[in-house]
C-alpha cells in the first residue's frame, strides 16, 4: 500500500522553521523569479542556511537590489544575480551555457497567472505554458549536467492547486481550436510543472537527482495581478514566510533525502484524487498530474520543441 510522506510540519510552518538546524554550506542553489513573493523568501531561507544562492531573474537591476538586501539580512555574501527570463529561451540557454561547476538545488519558482487574453510566447506556444513550463523545462534540461555533478541534487517545481482545473490537453495545448480560457491555461501549465518533476525524477534519480513539485498555498503576491487579487478566504491564506516553507523544505531539508516524483503542500505529501475536491482547505493532487505516461509524453514533446 502506498504511504504518503509525512513531515513534522504543517501549514503554519515557515521557511525558517523547516530550515532550523539545517546547514547548506557548500551547496549552490538557483531560484527563478526571486524578485518578489515567495521567491525572495525562498532565496533568503536557503542563503540563511549557508547556501550559495543565484537569483535567476528577469530584471537584474531589481535582482541586484534584492541580493544586496539578502546579504545584509543573512550575513551570507554568496548571493548573486543572473538574468534568466523563462519566457525568453535565449536567456535560459545563455545562463545554462555560462554555468560552471555543480548545482545542488534548482527551484523553478517563476510564473505568471491567468493572462486575460490569449498571448503566444516561445515557439508560438500559449504564453502561460511557455513561461511556467517550457522555460523551466529548458532550464532544468540545460542544467542537467551541473545537477548530476552535484552528487545529490534537488529540483523543486512550484506548481499550484490550480492544476486541479485542467490536465495537459495534448491535442490542443495552445488553444488553436478551443476557446481560450485564462484559468484552464494556467491550470494546464501548472499540471505540466508537476509532470516535469515526475519525469525528471524518473530519468535522473539514478544520478542522485531527485525532483518534487508543490503547491505553496494561497499567498497574496504579484501573481494575482490579473485576477483582481487573492480571493481565498482569510482563514485559508498564508504569509509569504509560510508560503515558501514547502519549497524550502523540498530544496534543503535532509528529511526528504531520497524522496522524489511527488507533490507536496503544507510541507507534506498530498493525497491523489480522481475528481476535484470542492471547497477550501483540502489538500489533493490530480492523478493525471502524476501519471508517468503523461509525464513521459510531455517531456518528449517539450524536447522536440526545443530541438
Amino acid at each position: 500500500m502506498y504511504e504518503l510522506f509525512q513531515s513534522p510540519f504543517d501549514r503554519h510552518a515557515t521557511a525558517s522553521d523547516v530550515m532550523r538546524g539545517v546547514d547548506l554550506s557548500g551547496r549552490r542553489a538557483v531560484v527563478t523569479g526571486a524578485t518578489s513573493g515567495i521567491g525572495v523568501e525562498t532565496a533568503r531561507a536557503l542563503a540563511a542556511a549557508g547556501a550559495d544562492v543565484t537569483l535567476a531573474v528577469r530584471r537584474p537591476d531589481a535582482g541586484d537590489r534584492i541580493a544586496a538586501d539578502l546579504r545584509r539580512k543573512t550575513g551570507n555574501d554568496a548571493i548573486s544575480t543572473a538574468r534568466v527570463d523563462v519566457a525568453d529561451l535565449d536567456t535560459v540557454d545563455a545562463f545554462c551555457a555560462s554555468w560552471k561547476g555543480p548545482l545542488h538545488i534548482l527551484v523553478n519558482n517563476a510564473g505568471i497567472m491567468a493572462l486575460p487574453e490569449l498571448e503566444r510566447g516561445s515557439h508560438g506556444h500559449e504564453q502561460q505554458f511557455a513561461t511556467n513550463y517550457l522555460g523551466h523545462f529548458a532550464l532544468t534540461l540545460g542544467l542537467h549536467r551541473a545537477l548530476a555533478e552535484a552528487g545529490g541534487a534537488r529540483v523543486v517545481s512550484v506548481s499550484s492547486n490550480g492544476h486541479l482545473f485542467s490536465p495537459v490537453v495534448f491535442d490542443d495545448m495552445d488553444y488553436r481550436f478551443r476557446p481560450y480560457d485564462a484559468l484552464s491555461a494556467y491550470a494546464q501549465s501548472k499540471t505540466a510543472g508537476v509532470l516535469l518533476a515526475v519525469e525528471a525524477d524518473r530519468r535522473w534519480s539514478a544520478e542522485g537527482i531527485r525532483a518534487n513539485a508543490l503547491h505553496p498555498g494561497a499567498i497574496a503576491t504579484n501573481l494575482q495581478r490579473h485576477t483582481g487579487g487573492l480571493r481565498t478566504p482569510e482563514p485559508y491564506r498564508k504569509t509569504v514566510e509560510q508560503g515558501a516553507a514547502t519549497s524550502v523544505f523540498l530544496a534543503g531539508s535532509p528529511l526528504v533525502d531520497g524522496v522524489g516524483g511527488r507533490y507536496f503542500e503544507d510541507v507534506n505529501e498530498s493525497p491523489r484524487v480522481t475528481s476535484r475536491p470542492e471547497g477550501f482547505g483540502k489538500t489533493a493532487v490530480a492523478q493525471y498530474a502524476l501519471d508517468p505516461s503523461n509525464a513521459e509524453r510531455l517531456w518528449d514533446m517539450a524536447s522536440a520543441i526545443l530541438r
